[in-house]
Formats: C-alpha cells, sequence, structure tokens
C-alpha cells in the first residue's frame, strides 16, 4: 500500500472475457513510472467473464503480492458502465482513471494527463485520441460516429471536445465520486461527460496514443452504442 505522503492514482478497469490482454495490460501498468512519484491502485472489475479472465488475474494478484492489485467479480454480466460504478465505489485515491482492459490505449500516458489535475487542480481531464494526428482508426463507421456524439454534445453542452467518447477519462477523485451516475452500459462516457458540463466545467483535453483493435480482436462497441450516445446526450442535456 502506498503511504498517505504520497497521491495515489486508482485505475479502474472494468473487464469482461479480456483473457488475451489483461495480464500484458497489468505488467505495463506496473512498469509505470508515474510523475510525482504517484502511487498506483488497480481495480480490476471483473463483470461476469466467461473465460479465463479473474482466474488470470486472480493468479496475478497472488504472484505480485505486494502490489496494490484488487479484483472484484460481479457473478453475472451487467455492463460496462455498472463495472465502473462498481470500481468507483472501492476506490482509495487521489485521481482517478478509466482503463479498458484491451491495449488500445497506452498507459504512459496517465503521465500527460495528470499534470492537469495534480498542478492545475483540475477536477477532469480528457485524453484525445483526434489530437494526435499520427494515430489510425480501425473502422470508418467508429471514426464518424465518434466525431457525431462529439459534435452533438459540443452543440448541446457548449463544450470544445474533439473525442467524447475517449476511454481515457481521468478526474478528482472525490469529484467523479459526487456524480450520480445510472449507467449500466457504455452510456458512462455520454452520462459523465452531459453531468460534468451541466456542474459549469469546460473539459480540457490532452492529445493521447491510440492502437485500434478490430472487431475479431474483441472490440465490443456498435453502432448502436453511438445511437443510444446521443439519446443519453439529449436526455440528460434537459433531465438531471
Amino acid at each position: 500500500m502506498a503511504d498517505k505522503q504520497h497521491k495515489i492514482l486508482s485505475i479502474i478497469i472494468p473487464s469482461y472475457n479480456e483473457e488475451r490482454t489483461i495480464l500484458q495490460l497489468l505488467d505495463k501498468l506496473l512498469k509505470i513510472q508515474l510523475i510525482e512519484n504517484i502511487h498506483k491502485e488497480i481495480i480490476i472489475v471483473d463483470d461476469g467473464s466467461k473465460d479465463s479472465t479473474k482466474e488470470l488475474v486472480g493468479n496475478y494478484i497472488s504472484t505480485h503480492p505486494t502490489e496494490n492489485i484488487q479484483l472484484i467479480q460481479h457473478t453475472k454480466n451487467q455492463g460496462k458502465g455498472m463495472a465502473i460504478r462498481t470500481g468507483i465505489t472501492k476506490i482509495s485515491g487521489d485521481f482517478v482513471i478509466i482503463q479498458d482492459a484491451d491495449l488500445e490505449y497506452e498507459p504512459e500516458d496517465y503521465n500527460l494527463l495528470l499534470p492537469e489535475l495534480l498542478y492545475n487542480q483540475a477536477k477532469v481531464v480528457y485524453g484525445s485520441r483526434f489530437l494526435m494526428k499520427e494515430n489510425k482508426h480501425s473502422y470508418q463507421s467508429f471514426y464518424l460516429g465518434g466525431l457525431l456524439v462529439t459534435t452533438v454534445t459540443n452543440l448541446l453542452f457548449a463544450q470544445h471536445l474533439t473525442d467524447e467518447p475517449t476511454c481515457y477519462k481521468a478526474f478528482n477523485s472525490e469529484f467523479l465520486k459526487s456524480i450520480p451516475l445510472k449507467c449500466t452500459g457504455f452510456e458512462f462516457c455520454p452520462e459523465v461527460t452531459a453531468k460534468v458540463a451541466k456542474r459549469g466545467i469546460k473539459i480540457k483535453e490532452i492529445p493521447i496514443h491510440y492502437y485500434p483493435r478490430s472487431v475479431d480482436e474483441g472490440k465490443k462497441i456498435r453502432w448502436t452504442d453511438g445511437v443510444e450516445a446521443i439519446w443519453v446526450l439529449i436526455k440528460y442535456r434537459f433531465t438531471n
């Protein structure tokens, strides 16, 4: 466990059938040296996986007893949003970031986001895949869908975002805990964005790396999730 004099970053990993990548991700997380010697708290929420994800993580924890890693298990699949909400109830860090269990994002980029939270006392910062021009995108439909969701966000909430659906959303932990979330699935992103914006916060973005995976490699989001995201944005623009 980290001592009290150091800040802690809580890393929430919602996980469903990620046996192919979860151990590689954990290895990456343990190797990162965070700025200002910030410590890491890793919280994996296994959302009722039907593969060997939870067994692999359990074994990993047992072979790394000095690391601050927790495994929380849902007995049945409830959705990414519910997994994140479960993770939020377990965090003890000063800051928190959402990390998908795949390898599309580069955990080293935490050090690009943390200065906003640490030095500028930002309540929230997003990592933008679109601000780093060398990034590739796996499917034109996902690329255009992300742009549409982002455009709707900007119009409804007077933001200036380039990448609303990004996974890398980082928060001051107490601030995130103060947001009453209702999401169960992929609608975590539009809900939390809407509720942050309605508190009068202009969300800062930082360029991050992106290594997209294909549907065959396990990418789970679908075009229908983009339609739902737009509906969620509209709903929370006019309701709490």
